[in-house]
């Protein structure tokens, strides 16, 4: 018989200086960072568990950790009208380490643009050349250092290798067609065929957790809490004082000397603060909770990257799939344990590009991943046929949907709404990317691998076929964005430095506050705007802007 285990009764307040909500890529960099005073008390909440699993630490071990999903937030979209009413799939970081510590490992910053539309926006200090510093600050890489990327930061990243049969048929294919070689796709010039940057570094993962708050756990003034659930904000008349939370069953209340720090990413951080009584006040009202800041954009402007697929069997057994056998995986583990490389090593995402579905564009506005097999399920399943597929995105998409309660519930997950797909010019780039990578691999690049095209099919071919091929078949790319996001006009949530508008004590540190999605990954410009957010906070000037040569 199933037993409901209510909360025991609250215990004292605990106090500290800041209280950070959230122990993804914003929350671990913070608690890093704002800790270094060793005068200064933090406190880190983490509703999921540690990122101890080997399978974390092991860039191989992405697909494990998406089959079981055992470190996520298992959300599901609402019902999608321009994908066919299907549900997507949208897992969320509940781990420490948040996204950092499930995602595919890819080290991307986006456009250079991306970052001067948010500055052109009303939002001072937040141009390329002035977050250009941040993420120099935040990089490790290696094995070569220049003027694009830094040489001792906390997160260690790498170029990864070309040398894999798919890898190399790739890049010369892009070429065959027509488009540049990119020595550096987070360097001067983001268009054409190169390899991708990961966040690994001696053949480990290299997570915000890792990187920034396990060197630190031992500080006697930083206290981390796994598996404590955020209910609220809690309010002194209008000013923030705390969060109320659960941690062992138990009713817990910490209190904020100078700031609540919100980093729980642009899902549960909307949801939070609608359940705390700041957001659309009509929508407050619906479900009986009492309005402390009527602020309309929270939950709205809601981004997020759809992926399409175009899916090819290989006529070589070069794909992921091999390590399935039973012997070779054995081999792989052991290879990774004793050498760190080796299939283990590599998360199977190496070569990326970034093309125009239009000549007549200043930039690329569709972006293009290989993958080296065939998975489904939103790649939770391995199907077992050999082969490789390119994972497309419209890079900026102009769709925006919304986060909003279902309930009063702390425990009922938010309605999350993508409205993925819903502009035309959404589902022209998109359909100009699935003709652009079978161009690509139909060149002779790929004829020593390049069996039947599988997805979307040799019968697809008119922009209608495309079409409902996209609806029928496009997957979530968990790179949500937006919903509490920066700005001056009436549906901003936070200003340029992050702090809730008319709240005082109260600022938001994750994804949310993006103005608009970058063209990109995502989890990379969480941690510069967490760097940036911890110079704010300390009341740190930030860096020189950056001399950004040939700017495009």
């Amino acid at each position: 018989m199933a037993v409901d285990v209510q909360p025991r009764q609250s215990m004292p307040p605990l106090e500290f200086d800041y209280v950070i909500v959230g122990g993804g890529v914003g929350g671990c960099i913070l608690a890093n960072r704002l800790s270094a005073n060793p005068s200064t008390q933090v406190l880190l909440l983490e509703a999921g568990g540690k990122d101890s699993s080997p399978l974390i630490a092991a860039p191989g071990g992405l697909l494990p950790i998406m089959m079981a999903g055992r470190h996520a937030w298992k959300f599901m979209s609402a019902p999608q009208v321009h994908l066919d009413g299907r549900m997507l799939y949208l897992p969320r970081g509940k781990v420490l380490g948040g996204g950092s510590s499930i995602n595919g490992m890819a080290y991307d910053r986006g456009f250079h643009s991306d970052y001067d539309r948010w500055a052109q926006a009303g939002n001072r200090g937040w141009s390329f050349a002035e977050v250009m510093p941040y993420f120099k600050r935040l990089e490790s890489f290696s094995p070569a250092h220049d003027d694009w990327h830094g040489a001792d930061g906390p997160i260690q990243v790498t170029r990864a290798g070309q040398n894999h049969p798919f890898a190399r048929a790739f890049i010369a294919a892009g070429q065959q067609a027509g488009y540049p070689f990119c020595a550096d796709l987070n360097g001067a010039m983001r268009e054409g065929f190169g390899a991708v940057d990961l966040t690994v570094g001696k053949g480990r993962r290299s997570s915000a957790s890792s990187a920034y708050l396990r060197p630190v756990l031992k500080r006697p003034n930083l206290t981390v809490l796994t598996h404590a659930q955020t209910r609220k904000v809690l309010f002194d008349g209008r000013r923030p004082s705390g969060i109320a939370f659960v941690h062992a069953a138990t009713e817990r209340t910490a209190i904020a000397r100078r700031e609540v720090i919100l980093c729980a990413g642009a899902i549960n951080t909307p949801h939070l603060l609608m359940l705390s009584g700041i957001g659309p006040a009509a929508h407050l009202a619906e479900h009986g909770l009492p309005v402390v800041a009527d602020l309309p954009g929270v939950g709205q402007g809601l981004q997020d990257h759809l992926a399409a697929h175009v899916k090819y069997r290989s006529t070589k057994p070069y794909s992921m799939l091999r390590y399935a056998n039973p012997l070779r995986g054995a081999l792989a583990m052991g290879q990774y344990l004793l050498a760190r490389s080796g299939p283990l090593a590599d998360p199977g995402m190496s070569v990326a590009c970034f093309v125009k579905s239009d000549p007549a564009l200043d930039e690329p506005d569709i972006k293009m991943l290989l993958v080296s097999a065939l998975f489904g399920n939103n790649g939770r399943t391995m199907v077992p046929m050999h082969g490789f597929y390119a994972h497309i995105n419209v890079a900026r998409p102009e769709a925006r949907g919304s986060v909003t309660l279902a309930s009063a519930d702390p425990d009922a997950p938010p309605v999350i709404d993508q409205n993925y797909n819903a502009t035309e010019n959404d589902r022209r780039v998109m359909r100009e990317g699935i003709r652009i990578a079978r161009h690509v691999f139909n060149q002779s690049a790929f004829d020593e691998v390049r069996g039947d095209e599988i997805a979307p099919g040799p019968d697809v071919q008119s922009d209608a076929e495309i079409d409902a091929y996209i609806r029928a078949n496009a997957e979530a790319d968990y790179h949500s964005v937006g919903t509490a996001r920066m700005g001056q006009d009436a549906m901003a949530v936070v200003d340029a430095q992050l702090r809730v508008h008319g709240l005082d004590r109260l600022r938001v540190v994750d994804a949310s506050i993006m103005p608009h999605l970058p063209g990109g990954n995502t989890a990379i410009p969480v941690a510069m705007i967490a760097e940036k957010a911890a110079d704010m906070i300390l009341g740190i000037a930030p860096p020189a802007p950056a001399a950004i040569p040939g700017d495009r």
